[in-house]
């Protein structure tokens, strides 16, 4: 569509949105997400959305009534209580450009993963859908270009990216959660710039332009056919959302990203999830944003946190604060990012986030036995806050790298060399030379590759790591072989 026509639509969308939302009452003009009629599969009061079996399947592979044990090359116990639409879930945001770079990825029979399979071809999402997963997570940015059209890297995770990945999972029968950064790259704790496009916006010109985005993309989304079951209003927004600091104005912004996802859900009659999301987890800290939500009315329905071992605390403590947040404030829990490191070695000569100079904590042993423990110890954790934990996402589990490099190796310069030529030109390294223009601080001095290589659900080469299955095993528990 041209710029024209998008135009259009989004003066059309400002003038109609506030005459369809004028006349009803907040939360009462969507369904209740707590009594969704149980004739959709999912479980009786779950309030998700269906977890759909694979095209020509009759069966849910997480089917809780397959509880034998399987023989693994790991241990895992199976974990009592989880239901059959648990979110085993995914971000899978990278893998467009992690092909487009020349990537391979294969099976546990070292068959090749085509990314868009063809007749006679396995697909990477089928994979992904054996070995449990029934969720994927694809993260979105405004435009993750610079003015000259060069790349910011990072995935390139633009509509278009998210439409294809979230269509390619689609049809292998896996739901797609929405993570929309409200941003143009990275969007956390440190970094919560807007769009370009908003920069200069007041906080109601930006808060109609949040909410028309959220409306067109969506929309585009679901017309392409992409399954979207949940999505995420903001990422990691401890301290900012689309450049706005003040909680009475992101909490503003977060309503408006809500009532977007509220009206294409009832105009195009799908079940949609709602999810707020955070980080930096501590009973203080979520109970004061809570409180704030509520205070300020922010109508939402799932309160996500990210978690990972090394950063954040037991997973006792992580049960404790978000069943706290379940029962004093109503709202489904689930953990929108894990991941743990399997080695310590680095794949593609780009710095890792935690490598064998990091000075932190790690809890499990550096193995892929350790990060499955890590994964199923997190899964538990959910668990047993009780009904309302609904899910656990890991990220980017295929994030690996475009040409395995050793320092060792003779040709190390030449093979690191390549690398950062096909990081600049594909997008598939966490930022790309480009980025420093939008974010100077982080991206301008820290671009390159990977920096979770080690962390991935596949080896430095492409192929599946046994804990790639943990969310399969942890419905049945294995037996070593």
């Amino acid at each position: 569509m041209g710029k024209t026509g998008k135009n259009i639509i989004a003066v059309l969308l400002c003038l109609l949105l506030p005459a369809i939302y004028a006349g009803c009452a907040k939360n009462n003009n969507v369904k209740n997400n707590n009594n969704i009629p149980d004739n959709t599969g999912a479980s009786s009061g779950s309030g998700l959305p269906a977890t759909a079996p694979p095209t020509g399947s009759t069966e849910n592979n997480n089917s809780v009534q397959d509880k034998e044990p399987v023989e693994a090359e790991i241990n895992v116990s199976r974990i009592d209580g989880l239901s059959e639409d648990f979110m085993c879930g995914a971000d899978i945001s990278s893998i467009k450009s992690e092909y487009e770079s020349g990537v391979k990825y294969y099976d546990f029979d070292g068959n090749n993963l085509a990314y868009s399979p063809e007749e006679g071809e396995k697909g990477f999402f089928t994979f992904l859908r054996e070995c449990g997963i029934n969720w994927v997570r694809i993260r979105v940015w405004n435009s993750p270009y610079d003015e000259n059209g060069n790349k910011y890297g990072g995935g390139v995770n633009d509509l278009e990216t998210a439409m294809e990945i979230g269509k390619l999972a689609t049809d292998a029968g896996i739901r797609v959660f929405i993570d929309f950064h409200y941003s143009d790259f990275w969007a956390d704790p440190g970094k919560y710039q807007p769009p370009k496009e908003w920069k200069d916006m007041d906080i109601d010109e930006k808060s109609q332009a949040l909410e028309v985005y959220t409306v067109e993309s969506l929309t585009r989304l679901i017309d392409y056919g992409v399954d979207v079951g949940m999505v995420q209003i903001g990422n990691e927004t401890v301290n900012g959302l689309a450049g706005e600091t003040e909680w009475k104005n992101i909490c503003r912004l977060m309503d408006e990203g809500s009532k977007a996802v509220r009206y294409v859900a009832d105009t195009m009659e799908k079940e949609i999830l709602v999810a707020l999301h955070f980080t930096d987890i501590s009973e203080s800290r979520y109970k004061n944003i809570a409180d704030t939500l509520e205070n300020e009315q922010v109508d939402y329905d799932v309160f996500a946190t990210s978690y990972y071992p090394f950063w954040h605390g037991t997973t006792e403590n992580l049960t404790n604060i978000m069943k706290l947040i379940a029962e004093e404030y109503g709202k489904k829990v689930m953990v929108a990012e894990t991941s743990y490191v399997y080695t310590l070695k680095d794949g593609d000569g780009h710095k890792q986030s935690i490598g064998k100079d990091s000075k932190v904590s790690l809890a499990y042993d550096v193995s892929v036995q350790g990060q499955a423990d890590a994964i199923a110890d997190v899964i538990q954790a959910i668990v047993n806050t009780g009904e309302a934990g609904i899910g656990v996402f890991y990220w980017e589990p295929a994030w690996i790298p475009v040409q395995v490099y050793n320092k060792k190796d003779k040709n190390a310069r030449k093979i690191l060399k390549e690398n950062k030529r096909i990081w600049e030109e594909k997008g598939s390294g966490w930022a790309a030379k480009a980025a420093g223009s939008y974010d100077a601080e982080d991206a301008g001095k820290w671009y390159g590759g990977s920096s979770w290589d080690n962390q991935a659900l596949f080896g430095f080469t492409g192929h599946p790591l046994a804990s790639a299955c943990i969310f399969k095993y942890v419905f049945t528990g294995t037996v070593q072989k």
